[in-house]
C-alpha cells in the first residue's frame, strides 16, 4: 500500500419555461452528479460557472414546485476559488424565477446556512462549498426548510428537474431586485452560545486552541470562547481558497499543525472544523489524536450519561460499536443508516433523536438542528471537559475501561476503474469464508460491503459516492490489528 493510495488512516442534494435553449457546456453536463450531501466537482472541470447555473435552475425548479418559493432563499459560500462568484450567479438564476433571495456579504459556515434558514422560515437555502474535499474541488448543498440535509426524497426530486434541465435549457434574466445581503454569523453566535454552561467552563480554567483549517469557520470558537471568558487562541484562520497546501478534513495528518499547537502551548485541548465548518476533530493535550468516534461516543456520553436528556440515537453503517455498548447501557433505541447525514436528518425529523452521527466527524443533537455542527459539537465536548475536570484523553480512557477498547481506522484507495465493483463483489461473495488467519462469521450490506471476523471486531469495503476511491474501514479491540486487518484488506483489493 503506497503512500498516495493512503488517504487517511485514524485509530481510535425551476419550472422549464417556453423559452429558447440556453447555450450551455453540454461537454461537462453528464458530470453532474449528486452524491451523499449534494454535488461536488473538480474546479474548471466538472465545478464551472455554467454547470452551477444549471444545478441552481434544477433546486429552484424543485422550489417552485415543493415548496413555498415565496418565503425565499438564503445562499452562502465557503473560502474557495469561484465560491463567491459562484453564489452570485446561482442567486441571479433563484431569482430570474421570482424567488426572493437572501445572499450573505461574506464566507460563512454551513450549519449557519441551516440555522437562518430554519429561524426565518425560508423555503431553503444554499451553500456553495465541496466540504472537507481537496481545495481542487467546489460544489453546492442543498439544505431544506427544516435547516439540514435535504433528504433522500427531496434529492431525488431534484434530480429529477436537472434531467429536464439539461435536456432543454432555459434562461431567463435575473431580477436583481430580488436579492438582499444577509450577515449570517452574528445571528448564528448567539443561537450557538446559548447551548453551553458558560460558568462552568470559566471555573473549570481550561485554556483551547481551534483550528478552523483556513475554512469557513474560522473565528467563530476563538469569539465564542473568548467573549464568555474562556481563553482560546486560533491557527489557520485567515481565508486561503488553497487551504494552506493540506487537506481540509479534520482527520490525521490534516491536523498536525493543530498537534503541534497544543503541544508548543501547553493547551487543554485543540478543536478542528472541516472546510465548511460541518465536521469535527480534536487533539488532547498530550497530543493525542480523537478520532470522530470517539468524539461521537464521548458527546453521547455527555449528553445522556451525563445531562439525562431524553431521546434515542442514530448513526451510520461505518460508526464505532461503542455506540451500540452505550445505547445499551442508558436504554436508548440505537438507529442504524446508510452513510449520508441525510439518512440521519430523516430520522431526527421523524423520531425522538437526541444525537446522531456519522464516521466522517458530522454530529447533530436536537438541542439544536438535526444538522451537523463542528463548533457546537466542540462546544459540548468543552463542557463535558469541564463537567468532570478532564482531559479528553482521559475520558477516554474511562470509556475503555468501562466498554472495552475500541480502535478504529480507515484507509482510502486510489482505485482503478472497475475495481471499486470488484472489490465489493468480492467481499459480498459467501464463498469467502476468511480473511488472512481470520473467520469471518458474518456479512452486513446495508451501504457497502460489512464483514465480521471472529467476534473481535469487523472490516468494512465502500465506494466513494463523490471521488474515485475505494474506502476501506476497520475496528477490532487492539489497534495493532486494525492496522492489519486494514493492510490485509488494502493488499487484497490492489490484487482484483
Amino acid at each position: 500500500m503506497s503512500h498516495d493510495q493512503t488517504r487517511y488512516f485514524g485509530l481510535h442534494s425551476l419550472v422549464v419555461l417556453a423559452l429558447p435553449p440556453l447555450r450551455v457546456y453540454f461537454q461537462t453536463m453528464t458530470t453532474i452528479k449528486f452524491g451523499t450531501d449534494g454535488w461536488r466537482g473538480v474546479i474548471d472541470d466538472d465545478f464551472t460557472l455554467p454547470n452551477a447555473r444549471l444545478v441552481a435552475q434544477a433546486i429552484a425548479a424543485y422550489v417552485v414546485r415543493g415548496e413555498d418559493a415565496r418565503k425565499g432563499l438564503l445562499i452562502g459560500y465557503d473560502h474557495r476559488h469561484l465560491s463567491e462568484e459562484a453564489a452570485a450567479a446561482v442567486a441571479e438564476v433563484i431569482s430570474s424565477t421570482g424567488t426572493p433571495v437572501w445572499l450573505t456579504d461574506k464566507p460563512c459556515p454551513t450549519p449557519a446556512i441551516s440555522l437562518l434558514v430554519r429561524q426565518r422560515q425560508a423555503a431553503g437555502g444554499v451553500v456553495i462549498t465541496a466540504s472537507h474535499n481537496p481545495s481542487r474541488w467546489n460544489g453546492i448543498k442543498y439544505k431544506a426548510s427544516y435547516g439540514s440535509s435535504a433528504l433522500p426524497s427531496i434529492v431525488a426530486q431534484i434530480e429529477k428537474e436537472l434531467a429536464i434541465v439539461l435536456a432543454n435549457g432555459s434562461s431567463l434574466p435575473p431580477r436583481k431586485e430580488l436579492i438582499q445581503p444577509l450577515e449570517p454569523r452574528g445571528p448564528y453566535l448567539n443561537t450557538v452560545e446559548k447551548l453551553i454552561d458558560w460558568e462552568r467552563l470559566r471555573k473549570a480554567k481550561f485554556r483551547v486552541v481551534a483550528d478552523p483549517m483556513y475554512g469557513s469557520a474560522a473565528g467563530l470558537l476563538h469569539e465564542l470562547f473568548t467573549r464568555n471568558g474562556v481563553v482560546c487562541d486560533e491557527i489557520h484562520g485567515t481565508r486561503d481558497p488553497h487551504f494552506g497546501g493540506i487537506h481540509p478534513e479534520p482527520i490525521e495528518p490534516h491536523i498536525d499543525g493543530l498537534r503541534e499547537a497544543v503541544l508548543k502551548g501547553k493547551y487543554d485541548a485543540g478543536f478542528a472544523a472541516d472546510g465548511d465548518g460541518d465536521r469535527i476533530g480534536a487533539i488532547d493535550r498530550d497530543g493525542r489524536f480523537i478520532s470522530p468516534h470517539q468524539i461521537f461516543a464521548l458527546m453521547v456520553w455527555h449528553l445522556i450519561g451525563t445531562r439525562d436528556l431524553p431521546g434515542d440515537i442514530a448513526k451510520t453503517f461505518s460508526v464505532t460499536k461503542l455506540i451500540d455498548k452505550l445505547a445499551g447501557k442508558y436504554g436508548r433505541k440505537l438507529y442504524e443508516v446508510p452513510i449520508g447525514f441525510k439518512y440521519i436528518c430523516e430520522l431526527m425529523l421523524e423520531r425522538n433523536i437526541l444525537i446522531g452521527g456519522e464516521e466522517s466527524g458530522g454530529i447533530g443533537t436536537s438541542l439544536y438542528l438535526p444538522e451537523r455542527d463542528a463548533t457546537v459539537s466542540a462546544l459540548l465536548l468543552a463542557e463535558l471537559m469541564a463537567w468532570h475536570g478532564k482531559s479528553l484523553g482521559q475520558l477516554i480512557n474511562a470509556l475503555h475501561a468501562e466498554f472495552g477498547e475500541h480502535h478504529y481506522g480507515r484507509v482510502d484507495l486510489d482505485v482503478k476503474p472497475g475495481q471499486k465493483r470488484r472489490a465489493v463483489a468480492y467481499f459480498f461473495d459467501e464463498k469467502l469464508k476468511q480473511l488472512a488467519d481470520w473467520q469471518i462469521t458474518r456479512r452486513e450490506n446495508m451501504d457497502g460491503i460489512k464483514i465480521y471476523l471472529d467476534g473481535f471486531g469487523w472490516a468494512m469495503v465502500r465506494a466513494s459516492g463523490t471521488e474515485n476511491l475505494l474506502r476501506l474501514y476497520s475496528e477490532t479491540n487492539d489497534p495493532a490489528t486494525t492496522r492489519r486487518v486494514l493492510q490485509v484488506v488494502a493488499e487484497t483489493v490492489e490484487q482484483l
